[in-house]
């Protein structure tokens, strides 16, 4: 009798039935990169390859994987309770958490609203800052601000607010009253690590905003401490203080969006922190879990909530009328409670602090490649921009898949490179990860 053989390709584990986000599936499917496990700070290709993780995942997985003090609170958790609705019932561990986080955040931002994801959590913000505005009769102010190559999700809310063109150009107008101000990448930037010295005018643009539009009309400015998926974009120093200022100055709220920048990965819980500059709203995501499970939030200030709720005089209505089928999920909240407990036992927060400039040195060491046009970053985050080679995004694209056989996986946009380490990586390790770097790069 005669077995039949598994796949000995990887195109034979690839099929179109799945349709992949952000990528070129017709070149995937010819020349699939797959993955079968992940460990540390690796993962393993199909072909048993180790491949170092360069970025975390997606910005997700900080404490590195395989991690199974997670794995076994979420296996416990689903056996004890795995499912109940957070309309009108609630479980011990979501409260638990909420203090948690809440104890993280800057003062004051300690009421906390569950989502599935970052795209989500922004549009949860959205809502709560029109919500907050009609509790306090000012249901006028209706407009959103915010920046030319912002990435803030997907939805129509969190789309509207995205300022990378590709992520808007196919979808139609989208949601209206959206706003942009200038990005903050200068030519004077190039090469300049941490906060840039110039740039803090472009904070005036919200002043221009205001003139035309009327401070009574706009809700909340929504800005990414760190422009991330656009390619690490720092602030000029004072920036983000500035806008705070104005902001105050003509009852805007201001959001911060850290996605990508909350839970350690400036070196400090969330990047308000590093920078010194408290937002009335702060979103998150990727890291919470450290990538087990989907989860976002919203950080809201207390005065908001409070207007919020004591705007419903109808003690059988909610106060706020949104809400996701798995928002405060058991077992992604278990993750979420296991992920806290490994950032603060290993001091993992203060270790990315103490191995950023290690990092940017080791990075900053790419300058003298001619193909390497732009190197920028800020905590464990890191973004590098590649010469042309005439299309846009194609020799990024080329880039990342070199890279992945080479044995790094990093995240590109375009022809930008971002590098995201776990907090857990080694000195050794970040030497390993510019060395191919290096290596591929010298290829083009």
């Amino acid at each position: 009798m005669t077995t039949q053989a598994g796949p000995r390709t990887a195109q034979e584990l690839v099929n179109p039935h799945w349709w992949m986000p952000f990528t070129p599936n017709r070149d995937f499917l010819a020349d699939p990169k797959l993955v079968t496990r992940a460990a540390g700070v690796h993962y393993t290709g199909f072909d048993g390859s180790r491949i170092l993780d360069g970025s975390s995942g997606l910005f997700c997985v900080s404490a590195g994987h395989g991690r199974r003090e997670i794995a076994d609170a979420v296996r416990d958790q689903i056996l004890e309770l795995d499912f109940t609705p957070s309309f009108l019932r609630g479980h011990p561990g979501a409260f638990e958490l909420a203090r948690r986080i809440a104890g993280l955040t800057p003062p004051g931002l300690d009421r906390i609203f569950f989502a599935n994801s970052g795209s989500e959590a922004v549009d949860s913000a959205m809502k709560i800052v029109l919500a907050y505005h009609r509790a306090r009769g000012e249901g006028q102010r209706q407009i959103f601000v915010s920046r030319e190559r912002a990435y803030h999700g997907v939805g129509f809310g969190s789309g509207a607010l995205s300022g990378m063109v590709n992520n808007r150009r196919a979808f139609g107008l989208g949601l209206n009253g959206v706003v942009h101000l200038r990005h903050t990448q200068l030519e004077t930037h190039r090469f300049s690590r941490g906060e840039g010295e110039a740039g803090v005018e472009l904070a005036e643009d919200l002043e221009r905003v205001v003139a035309l539009h009327g401070a009574e009309c706009i809700a909340a400015v929504f800005i990414e401490p760190i422009a991330g998926s656009t390619g690490c974009l720092v602030p000029p120093r004072g920036y983000l203080r500035r806008l705070r200022e104005i902001c105050d100055r003509h009852g805007l709220l201001l959001v911060f969006d850290e996605v990508i920048t909350g839970l350690g990965r400036t070196g400090a819980p969330f990047a308000a922190q590093s920078f010194a500059v408290i937002p009335d709203l702060i979103t998150m995501a990727k890291a919470i879990t450290n990538g087990v499970q989907p989860m976002g939030a919203v950080a809201v200030r207390r005065g908001i909530y409070d207007t919020v709720l004591n705007a419903q005089d109808n003690p059988a209505a909610p106060e706020f009328f949104h809400g996701t089928t798995f928002s405060a999920s058991p077992a992604a909240v278990a993750a979420a409670l296991a992920t806290l407990d490994i950032y603060a036992s290993e001091g993992l927060f203060a270790r990315a602090l103490e191995l950023s400039p290690y990092f940017m040195n080791a990075v900053w060491s790419l300058a003298d490649l001619g193909i390497v046009t732009d190197l920028r970053g800020y905590g464990l985050l890191a973004g590098f921009d590649v010469a042309s080679d005439g299309v846009p995004g194609h020799r990024g694209y080329l880039l990342q898949k070199r890279l992945f056989e080479a044995g790094l996986h990093i995240k590109t946009t375009g022809d930008s490179g971002l590098l995201a380490p776990a907090f857990t990586f080694t000195r050794d390790q970040i030497d390993e990860m510019v060395a191919i770097l290096r290596r591929v790069l010298l290829t083009f």
